[in-house]
């Protein structure tokens, strides 16, 4: 048993470590981030003083009753649904875990996150992905989903606002395909990090968690619309409760418990979470329409979807080519972006509008003149080297 190269943060670590430092990250996916001084002043005076007195030991495997229940009131459930885990990261660690076994499958998108494929790879898992489609706006397909379920199916995952894509799903589409699942003895499972953030929804729909549907588990995290990547503080909304013992079981195994001090913080911060939200839309819009006018001069180069939600973009080159290189001499110039072929797409790059917060006009400005007066990439061609220049635009 073996887990694949996770490409993506080996990408992403350069920019602690090469030679030419980053100055703008474009690449990763989360939002504007705090300090924790930005954190506590949310609280007032006396906040410090309440951490002061916290007695460092283990919390519980299911986390506090504190946080379940601060994370129950976000999602409209009941305390007892509530899961905590170290991150999004060891929710997938769970699902995967607890869907491996002979002959099973479940179905994911491509692209999608990489941790996906790599666990459901790891742990024997059937693979079957349904694609999100560019000439399609990412939209997902419910008939495609529909074909690749069988009796072998553990579950169907979905990520509205997708990363790196920014694709969101509709109400009407989330409820269906939840119905379709739930029919079936399907497990529906609802990746929403990057939840509550959209940008342009079906005529002003409001987006709701999936946390409403009585079948569905959702997982969500403080680090990307929360942007708090650093408290490593995520959960799972699951009802069944034969499902959620089994999370608590395998949970006590991995990582027993999370830090008291990072749910103490977690739980203020969702106290104060339409304060971390705020400035994160507001980022991620202004950053957004600066993206417009970005696209719009470099049409000819570079080509895009406009991400309806999250705080990621999933662009690709025009002539179809590879973008690791075109990602690789950004660098020598400070700028980082993700190549696509962390994601398995190897002519796009992911490019996330908010993780460097206000300095983002910057960046793209940057980028937009390395593009009209550097080159783009360097391309095999024959027994040599073509050079593709964005010159002019």
């Amino acid at each position: 048993m073996q887990l694949t190269p996770f490409l993506l943060d080996r990408w992403l670590e350069q920019k602690l470590t090469v030679a030419t430092p980053v100055e703008f990250d474009l690449g990763s996916s989360t939002g504007p981030h705090w300090t924790l001084r930005e954190l506590l002043k949310l609280a007032g005076e006396n906040s410090i003083e309440s951490l002061l007195d916290t007695r460092l030991v283990y919390t519980t495997a299911a986390g506090t009753d504190e946080l379940r229940g601060a994370i129950a009131g976000l999602q409209g459930v009941d305390p007892s649904h509530v899961q905590v885990v170290t991150g999004s990261a060891e929710a997938l660690w769970l699902l995967f875990f607890d869907a491996a076994e002979a002959g099973a499958n479940v179905v994911l998108p491509n692209p999608g996150f990489p941790t996906n494929r790599a666990l459901a790879e790891t742990f024997g898992i059937e693979i079957r992905e349904y694609t999100l489609r560019a000439e399609n706006a990412f939209r997902m397909d419910p008939d495609e989903i529909r074909r690749l379920v069988d009796g072998h199916t553990r579950f169907v995952l979905v990520n509205s606002p997708h990363n790196p894509t920014g694709a969101v799903l509709s109400g009407k589409e989330m409820e269906s395909l939840h119905d379709f699942c739930a029919e079936r003895g399907v497990q529906f499972v609802s990746d929403e990090v990057y939840h509550p953030i959209y940008h342009d929804t079906n005529g002003g729909e409001e987006m709701r968690s999936a946390a409403r549907l009585p079948h569905a588990t959702v997982l969500g995290d403080f680090s990307k619309a929360l942007c708090l990547s650093g408290l490593r503080v995520g959960w799972m909304i699951e009802r069944d409760p034969k499902r959620r013992a089994r999370y608590l079981n395998a949970r006590s195994y991995f990582t027993v418990s999370n830090t008291v001090l990072g749910e103490r913080l977690a739980v203020l911060a969702l106290q104060h979470r339409e304060a971390i939200y705020g400035r994160a839309r507001a980022i991620a819009q202004a950053n957004l329409s600066l993206l417009d006018q970005f696209f719009d001069e470099f049409r000819t180069v570079l080509k895009w979807v406009r991400p309806s939600g999250g705080m990621t973009a999933f662009p690709w080159l025009a002539d179809g080519g590879d973008a690791r290189e075109f990602c690789q001499r950004l660098l020598s110039h400070g700028v980082m972006l993700a190549p696509g072929d962390c994601f398995g797409m190897p002519s796009h790059f992911r490019l996330g509008f908010a993780a460097s917060g206000e300095s983002f006009p910057r960046g793209i400005a940057r980028l937009a003149e390395i593009l009209r007066h550097g080159t783009l990439r360097a391309r095999a061609t024959g027994g040599g080297a073509a050079i593709v220049s964005a010159q002019g635009g």
